[in-house]
């Protein structure tokens, strides 16, 4: 589901059912494989940057 268009960004949310315990195997799976994957076809998760201009007096 996209929940924002954002500045440098769509977010996104996953939504899945697992077992309560197996909770915390399904997570890390899951964003492995989605790190994986965006590796795999180039995505490049984005980072907050800020340019800073000095001026001289």
């Amino acid at each position: 589901v996209i929940t924002a268009l954002a500045d440098s960004s769509i977010n996104l949310q996953l939504r899945a059912w697992a077992k309560t315990e197996d909770y915390w195997a399904v997570k890390g799976d899951l964003t492995k494989g989605i790190y994986e994957l965006y590796t795999r076809e180039g995505i490049e998760i984005p980072f907050p940057q800020l340019d800073v201009h000095l001026k001289n007096e």
